[in-house]
């Protein structure tokens, strides 16, 4: 690669950029289609000639652009708010998805389309524009209200489900098929890499971080939030997955670090450059000629996206139990397509696997309905009122009826019986899960192990024994884990369905029998998966009897080290989540605890007609009358920090009051 070719390419992309995204600007329309009419304009499909001559290094550093707008996204993404997003985010989500998919797919076979063509436009219709949507709320200033919230958890929920839908399509890649095996085992295999990446992840990296941040260098921290970005997109590329999957998993393990405020400011710079450089590279893949040849089809699926996802996702946040305006509202907040699916159809191109007429077909149906956004976001309330004037009396009733009926059912609260056999299941699903990685990713080692331990006696089963025992090993203190939930889930049954009043004398003997029964069914359960994961590194039954026997020696002597060391690691994941990171603050700014964040400070000069002098701290009772506190005194040049309750006012002292101002205002008035 000639480097004078490369400076020269890269200033043209980013000075078209540049010009594009300030024209844009002014004319109040979104920068990222600035970004990629500018790509359109300097593209080789636009006369008279093509500005860049190697595009495939454009495209190099658009690769970037990708990993580091998922990776952003995935900062923006916080797992605290999967579980405040509610059944509204995930049915929505999962209703829009189901529906779109399908008349995606269905669109592409109406146009005679190949099924991989029309598989990848229903993928790709499927998914909203986090960017876009938020942008557009943002400029008008709608954030902060409820249908606003509603939108961003079910892009949340989109967000998981698309990363799915990337595995799924990299999965179609290799395999050419999407039967249904080979999809549970994809689901599952994802499912193992996700769980072990959000557990090992959320135990080291918020930690790696508070060491880094110690040596209060910026620079040093972003090397090293870079550094992990990276290498997990290089694991995951390894494992066969879309390097966007890595980069937003790892954005989102990072958003719950304390120092995720000035992670963002410090990456931004770095993403919106190379992001701009993605979404130029997308306008250079225009192919005006080809958008001209299927203006009919655009205009087809531009309707369907508008229309399909209104009507998806109206459907679903009202069948969660919101009312008809917030659901219209939110259903017309969401009727495009926008980087998620340009990612999409991005793969699709770069795999080999879809015709060149989709890429350009989604760009121009994203570039329309980008510009539609804001326009249908304001048509939402009259629309509303226009439904509201022509739809009878009886069925307006009967939805009000039940969005009712669904609020009241959602806010009853389960017994605490029940909320902790949630929460059990909730642990014993996540060490399965731990558990099967563990297997599967052993199963990914018999291959190389063959190869390294050649000489090994026994050959190949003594290969597998190995790794066997050791997955086994690595897995005992999930196992552990699993069953003494398993017997705190017994005993709580137990107790839940046997009561004293209807079993009598025989209570005790009931329960018993119950908690043995649901102990045993867990464990029977736990042995044939163990069998079914293992069952490519299963050794032969005379030495899988001798490891089974040192594996459980093994247990009983080293029972509580592993339990100590599962103990530690849960703790470390509930620390993970007590601690607040503050998104709010720039870099430049101290972080303040919650409880501070609306304080302010005053200081009271104290005269020599204040009835405060002579008295101690303890004597003028402020906290309790006004609410403020002192918190430090100047006197004679010297600083008094935190004084005692003992401290006694003297004339002429510079008190330093800490409180609400309402709470200041009252005590400056008292100390006068």
């Amino acid at each position: 690669m000639d480097h004078h070719v490369f400076i020269q390419d890269l200033a043209i992309v980013i000075v078209a950029g540049a010009l594009c995204s300030i024209l844009f600007r002014h004319l109040k329309l979104p920068v990222v289609l600035g970004y990629i009419v500018a790509g359109l304009i300097i593209g080789p499909h636009t006369p008279p000639f093509s500005f860049i001559r190697d595009e495939d290094t454009i495209k190099t550093l658009s690769e970037l652009g990708v990993i580091l707008l998922m990776f952003s996204l995935g900062l923006e993404f916080s797992l605290r708010k999967v579980k405040e997003v509610g059944s509204t985010a995930v049915m929505g989500a999962v209703t829009e998805i189901m529906l779109m998919g399908w008349v995606g797919y269905h669109i592409g076979l109406l146009f005679n389309w190949n099924k991989t063509d029309s598989l990848f436009l229903g993928a790709l219709l499927a998914m909203s524009s986090t960017t876009i949507i938020i942008k557009a709320l943002d400029e008008m200033g709608k954030t902060k209200e409820r249908f606003a919230s509603l939108i961003f958890g079910i892009l949340i929920v989109e967000d998981i489900l698309g990363i799915l839908i990337l595995a799924l399509i990299s999965g179609y890649a290799v395999t050419g098929s999407l039967a249904p095996g080979e999809i549970g085992m994809t689901m599952l295999n994802l499912s193992a890499y996700l769980g072990v990446m959000l557990v090992v992840g959320l135990i080291t990296v918020p930690r790696l971080l508070d060491f880094v941040a110690r040596f209060k260098s910026n620079e040093l921290l972003l090397l090293a939030v870079m550094g992990l970005c990276f290498g997990i997109c290089v694991i995951t590329m390894k494992l066969g997955y879309s390097v966007a999957l890595g980069a937003f998993m790892i954005g989102a393990v990072i958003a719950e670090a304390r120092q995720i405020a000035k992670i963002e400011a410090l990456t931004h710079p770095v993403r919106d450059i190379f992001s701009a450089v993605f979404f130029v590279s997308i306008g250079l893949l225009i192919d005006p000629g080809k958008m001209v040849e299927y203006w009919l089809p655009i205009l087809v699926i531009t309707f369907a996206v508008v229309v399909g996802k209104v009507i998806a996702c109206f459907f679903g946040t009202f069948m969660a139990g919101n009312d008809t305006r917030t659901s219209m509202r939110v259903g017309m907040g969401l009727a495009q397509i926008g980087e998620f699916s340009f990612i999409i159809a991005s793969l699709g191109l770069t795999l080999g696997l879809t015709s060149n007429f989709i890429y350009p077909i989604a760009v121009a149906v994203s570039a329309i309905t980008t510009l539609l956004t804001p326009f249908l976001i304001k048509a939402s309330d009259p629309m509303v009122m226009w439904l509201e004037r022509i739809a009878p009396q009886s069925l307006q009733r009967v939805l009000q009826a039940y969005t009712q009926w669904v609020g009241e059912f959602s806010s009853r609260k389960s017994g605490l019986g029940t909320r902790l056999l949630q929460k059990w299941g909730w642990q014993i699903g996540l060490n399965l899960l731990l558990i099967t990685a563990v297997f599967i990713a052993a199963a990914a080692f018999k291959q190389s192990g063959l190869k390294l331990l050649a000489d090994l006696p026994g050959g190949e089963n003594g290969v597998k024994a190995i790794l066997w025992l050791l997955a086994m090993v690595c897995s005992l203190p999930m196992y552990i884990a699993v069953f003494r939930k398993l017997q705190a889930t017994g005993m709580l049954v137990s107790e839940m369905s046997v009561s004293e009043s209807a079993a009598g004398h025989n209570t005790a003997g009931l329960r018993g029998l119950i908690s043995t029964i649901v102990v045993v069914a867990g464990c029977t359960g736990l042995a044939l998966l163990t069998l079914l994961l293992s069952s490519a590194i299963l050794p032969s039954w005379n030495v899988l009897i001798v490891l089974g026997l040192v594996l459980v020696g093994a247990a009983i002597l080293l029972r509580r080290s592993f339990v100590r060391v599962y103990a530690k690691a849960q703790i470390a994941l509930v620390e993970t989540f007590s601690s607040t990171p503050d998104h709010h603050h720039a870099e430049e700014e101290p972080t303040l605890p919650p409880l501070l964040r609306h304080a302010e400070l005053l200081t009271v000069s104290i005269l020599e007609t204040s009835w405060a002098i002579g008295k101690t701290i303890a004597d003028l009772k402020l906290r309790q009358t006004t609410g403020a506190s002192i918190v430090g005194i100047e006197r004679h040049g010297e600083n008094i920090v935190n004084p005692g309750a003992g401290e006694v006012i003297h004339a002429g002292d510079q008190i330093l009051l800490l409180g609400t101002e309402k709470q200041l205002a009252d005590s400056a008035e008292q100390l006068r």
